[in-house]
This record gives structure tokens, sequence and C-alpha cells, in this order.
């Protein structure tokens, strides 16, 4: 049965993407071409394009980090039109990174 998904879910993962890493993008262009069950083990959320050219070189386009940040704040009502200032905004970014972290950790 599928789980309902709810603003919060929404909230968190545009977090996710905007504060996440990018190492497994840099590992896919790494990565072996003969042995592709690798690419499984990889987290590729961040990742937006790919090309491969035919002379082998490969290039990665990731998630504008500026747009998920500024969806995020827009979700959260954190924006200038609301009446909050730059540093609600900032202790916003800094709660959902917190969380983040704490999420990490349990994993």
């Amino acid at each position: 049965m599928k789980r309902k998904i709810s603003s919060a879910d929404v909230i968190r993962r545009i977090g996710q993407l905007a504060f996440g890493k990018a190492n497994d993008t840099v590992k896919l262009v790494m990565l072996d071409p003969q042995r592709p069950e690798l690419v499984d083990r990889l987290d590729l959320s961040l990742l937006s394009e790919v090309k491969r050219g035919a002379n082998g070189v490969m290039e990665i386009k990731l998630l504008n980090r500026l747009e998920a940040l500024e969806l995020l704040a827009k979700l959260l009502g954190t924006g200038t039109q609301q009446g909050m200032g730059a540093d609600s905004f900032f202790r916003a970014m800094d709660r959902a990174a917190e969380r983040l972290g704490a999420e990490k950790d349990e994993i």
C-alpha cells in the first residue's frame, strides 16, 4: 500500500536536494563502463542530465540548488513577501540542514 505524501515530506525532500552532496555523480563519471551494475549503488538524485560523447567524454548536469533553495523558502513561508527578513530565512535553512544531518546519522 502506498503512503500518502505530506507537505512535510515534500519540504524534507526539497531540503535534501538543496543541501545534498554530489559525490556519487562524480563517481558515476569515474565508473568503469564495463561494470554498469555499480550504478545501482549510487545516489543520483542531484543528477539532472547525462551526455556521453562519441569520444567517451561524459558531461553531467546537476540540479539547480538555487532554485531548490528558493522553492524551499517559498514553501516554508520565509520569503520577504511575508514580512520576514533574511535572518529568518537563514535560520530556517540552518534548521533544515540540521534535520538532514540528524536523519543521515540515524541511517
